[in-house]
């Protein structure tokens, strides 16, 4: 199961220990997310009700961020590059929030062509962390039909022979 993403708390809800520069933040409730916080040198100096309310600022400030944001996607138009190679992180990042692409196969290992680059698995899912935190629908349509946006049914699939 997916830990649950960790919200403002309170300090009894939490247990805080150091390791070195980082605090580390674990929720009493253990479904939701430990945190990693990278403090610095400051941290010898705080206490944990220091490092909390620090913790739970940087929170809200996530939170009024998100809810400042278009929730509009943007996809690429057809005929532009949907991805961009960036020397300074040594991979691949999305120009927009939509992808399409195609899956095929090299000596039965799975390739992504987006455009006309080839990504292997590890390629992909290192483009895919410049979302992390977020969640991603899959659609897999006929290959001549991805650049439609296909008509989705919420439903239990048919029983098929054969899948």
């Amino acid at each position: 199961m997916r830990s649950k993403r960790p919200r403002p708390t309170s300090p009894d809800q939490v247990r805080i220990t150091r390791e070195g520069g980082t605090a580390v933040i674990e929720h009493a409730d253990p479904s939701v997310r430990a945190v990693n916080l990278s403090v610095g040198a400051a941290l010898g100096t705080m206490t944990d009700a220091e490092v909390l309310d620090l913790f739970n600022g940087l929170l809200e400030a996530q939170a009024e961020h998100a809810a400042s944001l278009d929730p509009t996607l943007t996809e690429i138009p057809l005929g532009r590059p949907q991805i961009e190679y960036r020397e300074r992180s040594d991979q691949w990042v999305p120009r927009g929030e939509v992808l399409r692409c195609h899956i095929e196969d090299e000596d039965d290992r799975p390739v992504v062509l987006v455009d006309d680059a080839k990504l292997d698995l590890e390629a992909f899912g290192r483009m895919l962390l410049t979302f992390s935190g977020f969640g991603m629908r899959i659609a897999f349509v006929d290959e001549e039909d991805v650049n439609d946006e296909p008509e989705i049914v919420v439903r239990e699939p048919e029983d098929k022979e054969g899948r």
